[in-house]
C-alpha cells in the first residue's frame, strides 16, 4: 500500500501564505527518506531542508502542492470558513489531486484541528472518492510518520521561497511573517497603511487588527 502524508506551514503567519504538500510514497521510500534525516521540518535548518527537498521530490511517487495567499484566507473568513476549514478543502484538493491509478492509498495528515473527528468528517466531504483511501489524521504526524514529514519539509521550502519573494520587494524588515518576530510586527505597523491592498496581510487576523488600532492610537495622541 502506498502512503500519501500530507502537512502544512505558514498556518499562524499575520504576513504570507499558508502552504499544504502532500507526498505519495511507499513503504521503502519512507524507510530510506528517514535514513536521510527526513523528520519534522522545524528540526531542521533551511540549509538541510532545502536539500532533503531534492530527495523526497525524487523518490517519492508523486507529490502536490497547494499555496493559499492572504487574500484567499480573508475572503474565506468573511465567508464564515474559518483556518481549519480552509485547510481541510486544500487537503482534499491534494488527495483528488493524486487518487488517480495508484490503488489502495493510506492517507496520513497532521490534523490541524483539536477535534480530529469533526475535521475528519468535514475533510471526507470534500474527497471525490474514498472508495480505495484509509484516510487517518493525528496529531503530531509530522513527527511519527515520514511521509508526514517530507510533505512537512516540501511545504516549509515553498513558504521560504514566498517570504524571500516579499524580502526582495518589500525589504528584509518584513521579518519572518509571524506574530511573534518583532521585525514583522513593527514593519506591520509601519507599512499597514501603505500596502494594504497588496494581498501580503492576513487583515483578518488578531495581529493586524491590533495593529491598526496602535497606529488610530498614534493618531490621536
Amino acid at each position: 500500500m502506498l502512503v500519501l502524508g500530507i502537512d502544512d506551514a505558514g498556518r499562524g503567519p499575520v504576513i504570507g501564505p499558508m502552504v499544504l504538500a502532500g507526498c505519495l510514497m511507499d513503504d521503502k521510500t519512507e524507510k530510506e527518506l528517514k535514513k536521510l534525516g527526513v523528520r519534522d521540518s522545524k528540526q531542521l535548518t533551511q540549509k538541510r531542508r532545502e536539500f532533503l527537498a531534492e530527495k523526497i521530490k525524487e523518490e517519492s511517487e508523486t507529490f502536490e502542492i497547494i499555496i493559499i495567499y492572504p487574500s484567499d484566507i480573508d475572503k474565506q473568513n468573511a465567508k464564515g470558513v474559518n483556518l481549519n476549514k480552509v485547510e481541510g478543502i486544500a487537503c482534499a484538493k491534494i488527495i483528488n489531486r493524486i487518487n488517480k491509478g495508484f490503488g489502495k492509498i493510506r492517507v496520513v495528515i497532521d490534523c490541524p484541528s483539536i477535534n480530529i473527528t469533526t475535521w475528519t468528517d468535514f475533510l471526507k466531504t470534500r474527497v471525490k472518492n474514498l472508495s480505495n483511501l484509509e484516510i487517518s489524521c493525528e496529531h503530531k504526524a509530522d513527527k511519527n510518520h515520514p511521509s508526514v514529514s517530507a510533505a512537512s519539509i516540501l511545504a516549509k521550502c515553498v513558504r521560504e521561497i514566498e517570504m524571500d519573494k516579499l524580502k526582495k520587494k518589500y525589504g528584509s524588515e518584513i521579518g519572518s511573517g509571524y506574530s511573534s518576530d518583532p521585525l514583522t510586527c513593527k514593519f506591520l505597523e509601519t507599512n499597514l497603511k501603505k500596502y494594504n491592498d497588496d494581498g501580503i496581510f492576513r487583515q483578518t487576523w488578531a495581529t493586524w487588527k491590533r495593529a491598526v488600532a496602535i497606529v488610530e492610537q498614534k493618531k490621536l495622541v
